[in-house]
């Protein structure tokens, strides 16, 4: 079977096409939507760019969407893309939202292909510890009450997550994330031949909604 993965660098769409690879399936394409609009409905942005590296250590091609990010308009752009593309089906890392599955759902019947969502309605907490156990992850966007700055560019792992659970709990955030309380980017994972190095970056942090991004500035494909 023919895939493109939806790749947006996070754990969830990493997860989900690790789960493809495991499947034997030709993961022939990594589509990764690029948002001009930072508050998009949809897309994944901070540190997108870093996607070209994952490529590269995954040996998958790249294919760029590249949106303005309107409501609506933005899964249109989607769709214009995915119909060029030789493929039977495509796997999006859809773990809860709705809005999100529905749409990727109902472009691909309009387009004749199939819609893998593996992750989708499985347990959160247990997919949060699967990915810190195999996945480098790191959090790099927070917008949650109990997630501060010291946050932010935190790898998330066996030693730490206990501890973001019981933030988790204390405040009531999702623990998919799926709220937008926060964003992960994977700097390694199983299905890389090398690992991203961050070699400069900023902490841009904003005190009157304590939210704010881990910027990567420089990155490089090092062994791992």
């Amino acid at each position: 079977m023919k895939i493109a993965s939806l790749y947006s660098g996070g754990k969830d769409s990493a997860y989900a096409l690790w789960w493809a690879l495991n499947q034997g399936w030709d993961v022939n394409y990594m589509v990764n939507v690029v948002s001009k609009n930072k508050e998009s409905y949809m897309f994944h942005v901070p540190n997108v760019e870093l996607t070209d590296l994952v490529a590269e250590s995954a040996n998958i091609s790249m294919v760029k969407v590249i949106t303005a990010g309107e409501k609506e308009k933005e899964i249109l752009d989607l769709k214009k893309t995915l119909s060029k593309l030789d493929i039977d089906g495509i796997v999006s890392g859809a773990l809860a939202s709705e809005y999100q599955r529905t749409r990727i759902d109902h472009i691909c019947q309009e387009i004749g292909i199939k819609s893998f969502a593996p992750l989708w309605h499985k347990e959160q907490e247990l997919i949060l510890r699967d990915t810190a156990k195999f996945f480098d992850f790191r959090m790099v966007s927070v917008a949650a009450y109990g997630l501060g700055k010291e946050w932010l560019g935190k790898r998330i792992t066996d030693d730490n997550i206990d501890k973001l659970f019981k933030i988790m709990e204390k405040y009531q955030i999702n623990k998919a994330f799926e709220g937008g309380e926060a964003e992960t980017f994977v700097f390694d994972a199983p299905f890389f031949d090398k690992k991203i190095e961050v070699m400069d970056y900023e902490i841009i942090w904003d005190d009157s909604c304590e939210c704010g991004y881990y910027n990567v500035l420089d990155a490089k494909l090092v062994e791992k």
